[in-house]
This record gives structure tokens, sequence and C-alpha cells, in this order.
């Protein structure tokens, strides 16, 4: 039921934002409330690649593990994750880098819904906030790691 789309400016190409993003396994070292990343496979397609992840999220009480299938298009510059297993009863989320003058725009969109009850009146209540929080958590780590 939330969904959180931004369009968001970044200073950085297209492929570092997009090399960026696909490296799940170091999600725990910035993401908020990302507190565990194992990849369970990784395997080669047409134009790209299909990595099947485990992400464990915590907040305030709650921890929670799901896995999710996600499938990356170099050539595209586009991430595509679908939900797999866990708490949700569905999750969608994309991100594509779209080439700019002074850099790239960052298409991010992100549409879930917990089975919890509960838990989903818990994210309903800083889901915006939390959605703000992940996107600039994103850019903040290409900061760190392309503006040496």
């Amino acid at each position: 039921m939330p969904s959180h789309s931004e369009h968001r400016p970044m200073p950085y190409s297209p492929q570092q934002m997009f090399d960026l993003v696909a490296d799940i396994g170091k999600y725990p070292e910035f993401l908020p409330w990302c507190s565990g990343a194992r990849i369970r496979s990784t395997r080669e397609i047409e134009g790209g690649s299909v990595v099947e992840a485990d992400l464990i999220i915590s907040f305030k009480l709650f921890r929670e593990r799901f896995t999710s299938r996600v499938t990356l298009h170099p050539a595209a510059q586009k991430i595509e994750v679908e939900y797999l297993d866990g708490p949700f009863k569905y999750l969608i989320n994309h991100w594509h880098f779209i080439p700019s003058e002074t850099g790239c725009i960052a298409d991010f969109h992100v549409d879930f819904e917990f089975k919890s009850k509960v838990l989903q009146g818990v994210i309903g209540v800083v889901f915006g906030e939390a959605m703000r929080r992940i996107v600039r958590a994103f850019e903040d780590r290409a900061k760190a790691l392309y503006e040496l």
C-alpha cells in the first residue's frame, strides 16, 4: 500500500550509481535499518545477472528477514527487485539511472505492504521520511565513495 517515488539528480555517473546500488552485500555498512545482507546466489542472464539475496531489517522492536530476486541490467542502468519471501504481502522496487548533463537522474520507486497490520501501522507513521532517508543514504554513500 505505501509507495514512494523519487527522481533525484545526482552528480555521479549512471554507472557509478548502478554499481553502488548493485553492491547489495555492502548495504549494512550504510543503509538505515539494514543490519545484515547475504547473497544466496548469482547467475548470469542475457544482458545482465540475477542475484538472490536476504536482507535483515531492524526497526524499533522489529527484526525481519526478507529474500528478494534482484535483476541487474547494466546496459540499461536498471535494477529491478522482486520479492520472494519474508514479512511482506508484496514488494516492488526499481532503480533506473538516467544520464544527465551533470551526472544522472536516479529514478527510484518502491511499493509494498507488510503481512502484519501492526508492522504496517508502525511503518506507516514514518514511511515517507524513512524512504527519503534510504535514498539519502545511497546519495551519501556515493559521496563517500566517489568524492575522495
